[in-house]
């Protein structure tokens, strides 16, 4: 055998090599041809995104009322009375921004054919 022509050994691992590769791409065009796993992904993504900005805005809207209530109960009774009162009407403001959160989620799944 010439020194051009590789060994059997050379020849069974450039075989092996390409089926390792081969493999990889039957997984990764599998992956891609997923639709259903790819739209799983995309609620989920959807899902966490809301639920981070909802937390955000939770904690934006609950800090400015406590900072409220704290000027208000400094200046008069009667002022950290209302603040209270704001405090309430924040809670409920942010509970119907979490109700809009969830009803995106859901209404992004029922676009996409999820139930």
């Amino acid at each position: 055998m010439s020194s051009d022509q590789p060994t059997s050994e050379a020849l069974r691992d450039q075989i092996e090599h390409t089926r390792d590769e081969l493999g990889r791409t039957v997984e990764a065009l599998a992956a891609k041809a997923d639709v259903k796993a790819q739209a799983r992904e995309k609620t989920a993504a959807v899902k966490a995104q809301a639920a981070e900005k909802a937390a955000l805005v939770t904690g934006q809207i609950r800090d400015r009322v406590e900072h409220a209530a704290h000027l208000a109960s400094d200046r008069t009774p009667a002022a950290a009375a209302a603040a209270r009162d704001n405090r309430t009407a924040a809670l409920v403001a942010v509970g119907a921004a979490a109700v809009i959160a969830f009803l995106l989620v859901r209404q992004v799944r029922h676009a996409r054919g999820h139930k």
